[in-house]
């Protein structure tokens, strides 16, 4: 155990070192300066105080408030040594954090007694502090193994669309990227940004719940298959509600409102500018841009330029203007994501690390 003691007499330095020796089986640390003293304590931790009242440029009143100033020294124990006996002194002294009083001349029975009391509030102090250090470290890697599970969860339901719907193994790799680009350029924290680029592969996980005769047909579908293509949006808020995962509950509100538009018409509830989630508004964005841009069986991908000017003729109709003005003053980002997922030989597997939890 570490005890400082501080006193501007050498003789006291002496005798006040010989005894606390003799209690904590320790070599004390003194110091006749207390300005030296007080730059000790910067970088070490004492787990005991004994400080003198009467110095001459830093008193014990002083040295105990600028001790107390210091990071990691609140609940240091402190013991004052001082001849005088007025309430007003160690009421003051009690004020700025002293936790004990000894008087001169020392009594050595009385000291031994204090000192070793102290030294044992210290202790316990220190296991307590080491055990909620402890707590907190395994609450934190308890979270992490659930982050990690939520993780594999979105990874293994995107692959469950994918073997659905063949070609959207590229799009929810670039879909999510350009979410994300989108949410950071929004001024999203970092935690909301990275839950957008987890979530976000499970938009369309309602797939999963639509006849294959219409998923996979290869033309245009009939308004009444249209009708039942629709009905992906509340199947996979479904599939999704009812976690307790942020995560996951973050994937069902996408899911539910990534098809609604900004001016009332969308679906599957009709919701209008605000009303619709921000989630759901910016994978609104992103998905309808890679769709555009993204080959399909019954369609020849649009040119960049073309599909950016349809989200510019889109804003405040279709798309939410916030988020369609993040999305062109990030334009060079949108490229670069672009350009590192092609759709040759991308599936789920080739999701970023974000993605699979490495």
């Amino acid at each position: 155990m570490a005890i400082l003691i501080v006193d501007d007499n050498a003789t006291n330095l002496v005798l006040l070192t010989a005894l606390s020796r003799s209690v904590a089986e320790t070599e004390p640390v003194a110091f006749e300066d207390p300005s030296a003293a007080l730059n000790w304590c910067v970088d070490n931790q004492p787990d005991l105080v004994l400080v003198d009242y009467m110095m001459p440029d830093v008193d014990g009143h002083q040295f105990i408030q600028r001790f107390r100033a210091l990071p990691e020294q609140q609940d240091v124990p402190i013991i004052m040594v001082t001849t005088e006996n007025q309430r007003d002194i160690r009421q003051k002294a009690l004020e700025l954090g002293a936790t004990e009083f000894l008087a001169k001349p020392i009594d050595s029975v009385e000291f031994r007694i204090r000192v070793r009391n102290l030294l044992a509030l210290s202790k316990a102090r220190q296991q307590l502090s080491n055990r909620s250090q402890w707590l907190a470290e395994e609450v934190e890697r308890a979270t992490a193994m659930i982050r990690e599970r939520e993780r594999e969860l979105v990874l293994r339901l995107s692959r469950a669309a994918e073997y659905r719907d063949p070609e959207t193994g590229a799009h929810i790799v670039r879909m999510s990227s350009y979410a994300a680009v989108i949410a950071e350029a929004l001024g999203c924290d970092a935690d909301y940004v990275d839950s957008i680029r987890l979530a976000a592969p499970m938009h369309d996980i309602g797939k999963l719940g639509i006849p294959d005769y219409i998923l996979l047909k290869p033309g245009r579908l009939t308004p009444e298959e249209l009708t039942i293509m629709h009905r992906h949006a509340e199947i996979g808020e479904r599939i999704l509600s009812g976690s307790l995962s942020p995560l996951i509950q973050l994937a069902g509100t996408i899911a539910a409102g990534h098809h609604e538009k900004f001016d009332g018409s969308g679906y599957p509830a009709g919701l209008r500018g605000e009303e619709i989630p921000l989630a759901a508004r910016i994978v609104a964005v992103a998905d309808v841009f890679d769709a555009l841009t993204s080959e399909r069986p019954y369609k020849k991908p649009w040119s960049f330029e073309d599909a950016r000017q349809f989200l510019l003729d889109g804003r405040g109709h279709h798309f939410c203007p916030r988020c369609v003005d993040a999305f062109m003053q990030s334009w060079e980002a949108i490229l670069k994501v672009h350009r590192s997922f092609p759709d040759e030989h991308v599936t789920a597997e080739d999701l970023p690390a974000e993605f699979s939890g490495e």
